[in-house]
Parts: C-alpha cells; structure tokens; sequence
C-alpha cells in the first residue's frame, strides 16, 4: 500500500509553496522555493494521475455491483476493469519511483577528473578520448564544461584532465560514470595490427558549497607558481598557478588554467571541497556495506566498470551487463544517455526493492 498520509503531506506542500511563490518573494527565497516546486510538481501530478485513476475504478466496481444498472452498462464497465486496472499498476510504480528519496547532491555540478591508466601513450590517448565524449554529450544536454587543470600526454590524449561541468541535473547524471573504463583496439603505431588494452580512471565528484563542507584555513598550505604548457608570453611572467595542500587529509589540488590567480584560487577550493566531500563520502559507504550493495556505481573505482571495444563497434557496462553495438555514437556523447538511463534505472530498480522490502 502507498503510504496515504505521505502523499497527503506532499499535496499540501505543493500547495503551500504554490501559495508563497504566487505572493511575490524574491531574492533567495524565490530561488529556494522554485527549487522545491519544480521538484514536487512531478509529484504531485504522479499522485493526481494515481488518485483519478483509482476513483475511476472505485467508480467502475460500484457500477457493477449495482443490480438496478442495465446489464450493458454493467458488462461495458466489466471489459474496462482490466486495463484500468493495469494502468492503476503502472500508476503506482511510476509513482512510488517519484517517491524515492533523492540524492541530496543530484542537482550539483560535477567536477569530472580522467586519469590514464594502463597502457602507457594509448592509455593517454583513450582518457583524450574519454573527455571528449563527455565534453560532447554535456553539450547536447546544454551544460557547460570547464576545464580546470591539465597534464598532457607526450603523444596527445592526456596524462590527467580535471574539468568542472555545470548545468541541471550534472551529478545525478554523470555520479554513474566513476570507475575504471577499459578499451580494447589496434593503436595507430601498431604495424602488426595486433589489439592492445588499456585504461583510464574516470571520478565524478559533485561540487560543494561552504555550507556542505567545512575547511579551516589553518588546515592548507597554498603554494603559487608559474603556469606549465600552453599559454604563450603569459606561462613565464606571471605566479598564477595555485597548489593547495590539506594538511589533514594530504589531498593536493592545482589550478593553474586562469590567468588570475585570484579565480584559480576560487576554483581551487572549489576543487578542494569536492575532494573533501568524496573522500568522506567513500569513508561512509564502506562502513555501510548493506547501503553501499544497494548503489550501482557508488565510486569504487577498483573495478573495471565499462569496455569499449573499437574493433568490434561494442561497449558493454559490466555492473547491469549491458552490451550496445553503437560505440562511435556513444564516443560522439550521442548514445552515452542509453547507458546513464540504464544506470538510472538499474539504481532505481535496486532503491525501490529496498524501500518495499
């Protein structure tokens, strides 16, 4: 059974909110409240489209329980019973996944870090790769992406690229792309055109505010240095580079793509928190081994979660054994949505056994 009083509460919230809003707020309190609207008006319009649909049915068996109706009219809302009864089911589902607790970082931005692995210039080559299909498919969801430090690799791709992506929805998205990608073709300077393997570690880390995460300034060494690799004149004149170490947890972090060293500071920090948030994130889910069964995808980046095989035109996510033959679609960002929103649902699938159980 749904739980009545809940869905109660939730219309009379909607309601509530509706009604400040309508007032004329403004400021951070019109923001605060257009946030929780837009996140109850799916709600609330699964339990209307609930709620009518049992009425209907509630209506339908009165019909046929009432001897002084004509027999066609009663044999009418018999054939309808069935299929009402069915959307009633899909109803109910749809509904109870609205009612699954989110998670409280979904609607962040993302800090996405690619880290070859692996395979030496080919790996470099692949995390190149890698970064350009995100960067690709966050265009084709209207985000922006940003990049925030670089290490080059001596044939291309990248040693390491860490990028902020910002839009709707960034970390509800992308929290399911963290783990070990693993690609399988014929490098370019291979004459035998024999297949090599190897690696790159993809981490998404929601982005954090100050409230979410407290840093004491006692805590961090700040360094400043000169901009390494492209940038013209600007790399050897001028201390814009920021390395911050916190000392507590010896995580270290470096921006140095702004030519201000006052904003690759900010976005330093920013970096920072994200880490921070993370590690303790990770920190909570390994004591909670029976939460941590129940979350695809919840960081563990030991194992290999996705294999991209060029020769063979294949990607297959090894964590809901998912197997498309599209992959220069999904390298493109185009086809990568068929796997998030398998994730997705997989995540959901596992969330509602639990809440039922």
């Amino acid at each position: 059974m749904l739980p009545e009083l809940k869905l109660n509460a939730l219309l009379d919230r909607h309601a509530v909110v509706e009604r400040e809003l309508s007032s004329g707020v403004a400021g951070d309190a019109f923001v605060r409240l257009s946030r929780e609207h837009a996140e109850l008006e799916p709600v609330v319009a699964a339990i209307r489209a609930y709620r009518a649909a049992t009425s209907e049915l509630a209506d339908l068996d009165a019909m046929i329980a009432d001897a002084t109706i004509e027999p066609d009219m009663r044999r009418m809302a018999e054939a309808e019973r069935p299929g009402l009864n069915e959307r009633i089911v899909t109803l109910e589902h749809q509904l109870r996944l609205a009612l699954i607790p989110k998670d409280a970082m979904d609607d962040h931005n993302a800090i996405l870090e690619i880290r070859a692995g692996t395979g030496g210039d080919e790996a470099a080559l692949f995390a190149g790769d890698l970064f350009r299909m995100y960067e690709r498919y966050a265009a084709k969801q209207g985000w922006k992406t940003e990049i925030i430090s670089i290490s080059e690799g001596s044939k291309g791709g990248f040693k390491e690229i860490v990028a902020e992506i910002s839009g709707r929805g960034v970390f509800a998205k992308l929290k399911f792309e963290s783990g070990v990608h693993r690609v399988q073709r014929v490098p370019e300077t291979e004459a035998s055109g024999r297949i090599h393997t190897s690696a790159a570690t993809v981490a998404v880390l929601p982005q954090v505010e100050d409230v979410d995460i407290d840093i004491k300034d006692s805590d961090l060494k700040i360094d400043t240095m000169r901009a390494q690799g492209a940038g013209g004149q600007h790399v050897n004149k001028t201390e814009s580079a920021i390395r911050i170490t916190h000392m507590p947890s010896g995580i270290v972090v470096m921006v140095q793509e702004e030519r201000s060293q006052h904003k690759n500071r900010a976005k330093a920090m920013a970096y920072l928190r994200s880490k921070l948030y993370e590690t303790e994130r990770a920190k909570r889910d390994a004591e909670r081994a029976a939460e941590r069964r129940g979350q695809v995808g919840s960081g563990d980046r030991s194992e290999r979660i996705r294999t991209y095989n060029f020769p063979q035109g294949r990607v297959t996510d090894h964590r809901i054994n998912l197997t498309l033959y599209n992959l220069p679609k999904v390298m493109e960002g185009e086809a990568l949505d068929e796997i998030i929103d398998a994730l997705i649902t997989e995540h959901q699938a596992e969330l509602l056994a639990t809440e039922v159980a």
